[in-house]
């Protein structure tokens, strides 16, 4: 039979698919020798077939209960039992950490027996186990009361809320026994009205609904939401962890804390985390009560301090990372509740590799798969430049580094539902839950007036990249009111704009200006690469990934400015030059004299050589700036529409006009109504009209070869590949390379220049992709166009689809992910493998390139690099994120050791 469930005993870290990340480093502390209590796990299979057949599998109640009895014994005391109760808390834990899943319940097994033995068992009211026992009780029916029973957080909080007020408490801290007995009963009463049952007082009951409800989070809303923004599958299902209680609750002796051993905002190494005496675990993550700084605790118990300092040092030298871990001391004895590897900013990330090297832990091919293009993309992104005249509102606690500007709004559904009309908004709250996932996601950035950088907000901003300051203090924030007061009574309501720097901590009024980031500066070459600790940490690991790479990483560029911050940027080409992108803004009466020329040849030629001269010196530009490297230049690709007035906007002016429409507007109405197509993006177009309208393409590559032969005039190395677009059929090849050979020999003879150029095409439709080995016979190269590859394919046009229908595609889960953002590897990817294959079987030197901006994109680099393309291209600021993932799909592939 299938095993369902593992005691903390028999598993290990390896055994994440199975018993989740928590599961897994439970048992692997366990396994270390470290403070764990006893428990066991509940397996991820057993979650995958209650959650395929509606039924808890057979067998699994059984092992349970075995377990159960183990840990009874283990502990010497029987779950719930009214004399001496075992208490145990149910933690979801999936493989990959998802701040979507359940919320941890705590204390189950308490009950209106069994509260009164606890509070015997923890000492007489002095000592504060009366207090203990009722805390616990009501904490439980809260938490079982939300997570388990689906109420509404709002209903308790209210209560809790009105019994402070009552009291004349500012915290929970403050209310006694007797007030906490009477909270306990106003949420028995609450679970009654809002979930129409008792709260169970079977222990036994309390566990399994609470195993069931972290089976069924799975498939939660906030659960869906994450995993597919952070791409994770939807099969894994999630592991439930049974763990014996400890309590933080006791009195100041205890409390609870979560601790990094590197700072997960910078990487700097030192003590960083939260403690929070006299408290249970969700408190410090929940950010309902401001903590202390982790060091503060060396004065409040120095030798649980000590020992935590110890452990700490034993985890990072075994896991050889960042560990995030969470603790409780009881009445003086720390022991430990969770650890695994910790989220962190691109710029820790960044800075803890490299520190991991030089400290002989881990190689540098490691190094480069603890790293992402996607954290690079981060480190690019503008910080603010506050020198000039800003407005500081606050300073708080900086969770999540980042620039953020927006509206503020204070629900998340207001986020959601601004940010889907295109609104920059900053989501402000007192503290975020999980409920907050989705206003998290849509916002620009988040800020909270309680909590640190281990709260709910701040590891969620980080795992997620937002901006994020916690524990405003200053701030006091009316989400009844839409509004927040600042410390000089400044009120800000929603949708007034802030900037919240993550970097700093600063909250500031209005938008700030940015300024480009240190990391783009080093890319320009405006910094050294040893200029800072991230910058030197950057310039380290992109100095491996070139080594590493065998993928090429060139730039879609079309202009000379553009190339050449590509080339500082580290591109080695140019894969795309569109040369339609020449015949904007003046030039474009140019090309509606070539169109209205029609048949008449004079006319036609007159435009042409008014064109080539323009297009000679757009060549030369740029095959200066990228001197020496190759220049993929595409022929003019796009609908000849586009360069004529608007049909509807024509045929109104002309109309209006009656006989006084001048000769030029009744030329320009003929000819868009001959040129009008009903989808011109499937029509003239490409390859097509270099075929029909004369001299066209003869006329740019006349252009490149001239700009060539002048290149090598000026003692340069010039190097231009000609891609001819949109082909079909090889015929079509064929004759347009036959008329490009002419027209470079005419010029070589004319200039004596050793003009040269490679002649190939673009792979953009399917059909070229499918009969790649004949195209290849007269190709040179292949440029993969996956942008038109990806619309022909699925039969939409990115323009008109994106906003009508991809969002509910993705709510549905048909796409994990817009197939223009991320290559469809199953469809697309395919063509493409099929066109390198057969096309390297013709010609086995055939150069595969990839044109689309699939080619800026880190998931999409790694099938390019599997399916053995030469080169990637992309916009000029992402060349380094694909530099960065060309190295680490070569590293990867090498088997280096990414644990």
């Amino acid at each position: 039979m299938t095993k369902f469930v593992y005691d903390f005993t028999e598993g290990n870290r390896d055994l994440k698919d199975l018993l989740g990340g928590k599961g897994a480093n439970l048992a692997e502390m366990t396994n270390l020798g470290l403070p764990v209590p006893h428990g066991f796990t509940i397996t991820t299979e057993a979650c995958r077939s209650y959650l395929a057949e509606g039924a808890v599998p057979d067998g699994l109640d059984d092992e349970v209960t075995r377990h159960l009895d183990d840990l009874e014994a283990s502990m010497g005391r029987k779950l719930g039992d009214p004399a001496d109760p075992l208490l145990v808390s149910v933690r979801s834990g999936a493989k990959f950490s998802m701040p979507g899943m359940m919320d941890t319940v705590l204390n189950i097994g308490l009950s209106d027996e069994s509260v009164e033995g606890l509070a015997k068992q923890m000492g007489n009211e002095l000592a504060g186990g009366e207090r203990a026992a009722w805390d616990a009780y009501r904490r439980l029916i809260q938490m079982f009361g939300k997570t388990v029973l689906d109420i509404d957080g709002e209903h308790f909080e209210r209560a809790i809320d009105s019994a402070k007020k009552a009291k004349g408490a500012t915290s929970d801290t403050q209310l006694n026994a007797e007030d906490l007995k009477t909270l306990t009963a106003l949420y028995k009463n609450i679970v009654v009205e809002h979930a129409g049952r008792e709260f169970p007082q079977d222990p036994r009951e309390q566990m399994d609904l609470a195993v069931l409800a972290v089976f069924n989070s799975w498939n939660s809303d906030r659960a869906v939401l994450y995993r597919r923004q952070e791409r994770i599958p939807a099969d894994l299902g999630t592991a439930v962890s049974v763990v014996a209680m400890v309590f933080g609750n006791l009195g100041d002796d205890s409390g609870t804390g979560v601790a990094f051993t590197r700072d997960p905002g910078t990487g700097a190494q030192g003590v960083y985390g939260d403690y929070l005496q006299n408290a249970q675990g969700e408190d410090v993550v929940a950010g309902i009560r401001n903590t202390v700084p982790l060091q503060d605790l060396e004065t409040i118990d120095k030798d649980s301090y000590q020992q935590l300092m110890s452990i700490m040092e034993t985890l990072e030298n075994h896991y050889r990372d960042l560990c995030d871990i969470e603790f409780t001391i009881e009445r003086g004895k720390l022991w430990m509740l969770q650890t695994r590897i910790g989220k962190r900013t691109a710029a820790a990330a960044f800075r803890i590799a490299t520190q991991l090297v030089r400290q002989g832990m881990i190689d540098l091919d490691e190094a480069l798969t603890r790293v992402t293009g996607a954290e690079l993309a981060r480190l690019m992104f503008p910080r603010f430049d506050d020198s000039g005249d800003v407005t500081l509102i606050t300073k708080a606690i900086s969770a999540s580094p980042g620039a953020a500007v927006g509206k503020a709004v204070f629900d998340s559904a207001t986020a959601v539902a601004w940010a889907d009309r295109g609104e920059r908004v900053i989501l402000v709250r007192r503290e975020t839950n999980p409920d907050d996932l989705h206003g998290m996601i849509a916002a620009e950035g988040v800020l909270t007036a309680r909590g640190g950088k281990t709260s709910h907000a701040a590891v969620v901003a980080r795992g997620m990249g937002k901006t994020c300051v916690c524990g405003a203090e200053s701030l006091e924030i009316d989400a009844a009111e839409k509004q927040f007061t600042g410390p000089d009574g400044l009120v800000v309501a929603e949708g007034d704009v802030i900037s919240v720097d993550g970097s700093s901590g600063a909250v500031y009024l209005g938008e700030v200006p940015v300024i480009a980031s240190n990391v783009v500066q080093y890319f320009e070459g405006a910094l050294e690469p040893d200029a800072d600790a991230l910058v030197a940490a950057v310039h380290t690991l992109m100095t491996h990934a070139d080594g590493a790479r065998r993928l090429g990483v060139r730039a879609n560029a079309d202009n000379g400015p553009d190339c050449a911050r590509a080339r500082r940027f580290g591109a080695g080409g140019v894969g795309l030059v569109r040369t339609e992108h020449m015949f904007l803004g003046e030039r474009r009466q140019l090309v509606e004299d070539l169109i209205l020329a029609g048949t008449d040849d004079v006319a036609r030629r007159a435009a042409l050589d008014a064109l080539e001269p323009l297009q000679r010196g757009d060549f030369g530009e740029i095959l200066t700036a990228m001197d020496g490297l190759p220049v993929t230049i595409r022929l003019i690709d796009p609908p000849l529409h586009e360069f004529l007035p608007d049909y509807t906007e024509l045929s109104v002016k002309v109309a209006l006009a009656g006989e006084n429409a001048s000769a030029q507007d009744l030329r320009l109405l003929e000819a868009v109504r001959r040129l009008h197509e009903q989808n011109p993006m499937l029509g003239l177009r490409g390859v097509r009209l270099g075929l029909v309208i004369p001299g066209l393409f003869d006329m740019q590559v006349r252009a490149i070869a001239h700009a060539t032969a002048d290149r090598l005039a000026a003692g340069g190395d010039p190097a231009p590949e000609i891609m001819i677009p949109l082909v079909a059929t090889v015929q079509e090849l064929e004759i347009t390379r036959e008329s490009a050979e002419r027209v470079l020999a005419e010029v070589a003879e004319e200039t004596g220049a050793q003009v040269h150029a490679l002649i190939g095409t673009m792979i953009e439709v399917p059909r070229a992709a499918v009969t790649a080995g004949e195209i290849a016979k007269s190709a040179d190269f292949f440029s993969f166009g996956t942008n038109d590859l990806t619309q022909m394919t699925w039969a939409f046009s990115r323009d008109d689809v994106e906003g009508a229908f991809f969002s509910p595609y993705i709510a549905k889960g048909i796409f994990g992910e817009s197939p223009f953002e991320t290559l469809d590897v199953e469809g697309v990817g395919r063509l493409v493998k099929i066109a390198a294959a057969e096309g390297r079987a013709t010609k086995p030197g055939l150069k595969l390139g990839v044109c689309g901006e699939h080619g800026g994109d880190p998931a999409s680099v790694w099938f390019f690099h599997q399916a053995g393309l030469d080169y990637v291209s992309c916009s000029p600021f992402r060349v380094p994120i694909a530099r960065l993932e060309a190295g680490r799909a070569a590293v990867a592939t090498t088997g280096s050791d990414t644990r």
